[in-house]
């Protein structure tokens, strides 16, 4: 996914706008960099989670499929966050504390990346862009997955889904900034 991330950073034309953009785009036989992102988050998602799933009782099926979409869902998520200084960065490390204590990796290399970045982040020196939104989220998704039943998977990715399908109508910036609270922890930290 960094790759395609990186590609779209780099080269996409911002034409298509959302999951359905790019797949209506891709539909009239115009490929994105942001389609060939969906493709590629989908593909690491499996790679993430289908040689763990295989080496337990039950092995891999649909369950799998759940893991790999949780995995490119959160992926999605990050860099649908990506908006404002820090804001993928708190949600990411939110979202990874609970699996650092269960004594997940991935989710505890997240979050020392990400205190490590988020400084700068915050004070808007750097951005994470989709090069480092994606892998910020897949990684968590990745941890989260691993620690997951089918049905915690299956829950996880309507929630996921819902979201993305929610971002296509409806401004997380904009939700954001008219709820006190989440604009609090939002500018948290922020120096602009």
């Amino acid at each position: 996914a960094p790759p395609a991330g990186g590609l779209d950073d780099l080269a996409g034309d911002g034409s298509a706008r959302g999951l359905g953009g790019h797949l209506r785009a891709f539909r009239d036989g115009r490929p994105t960099t942001g389609a060939l992102k969906v493709v590629a988050l989908g593909v690491a998602g499996l790679l993430a989670v289908a040689p763990a799933d295989a080496r337990v009782p039950g092995g891999t099926g649909p369950h799998t499929l759940a893991g790999a979409g949780v995995v490119a869902g959160a992926a999605n998520l990050a860099n649908l966050l990506d908006l404002r200084p820090g804001r993928a960065l708190k949600v990411a490390l939110t979202a990874a504390l609970p699996l650092v204590v269960r004594g997940q990796p991935a989710a505890a290399a997240v979050s020392g990346a990400g205190l490590v970045v988020l400084p700068d982040d915050l004070a808007g020196r750097t951005m994470l862009g989709d090069t480092g939104a994606n892998p910020l989220g897949a990684a968590v998704g990745a941890a989260a997955a691993h620690r997951m039943g089918p049905r915690g998977r299956w829950a996880t990715l309507a929630v996921l889904t819902g979201l993305t399908l929610a971002s296509e109508r409806v401004s997380f910036t904009r939700v954001i900034e008219s709820t006190p609270v989440l604009r609090t922890l939002d500018r948290w930290g922020r120096q602009r």
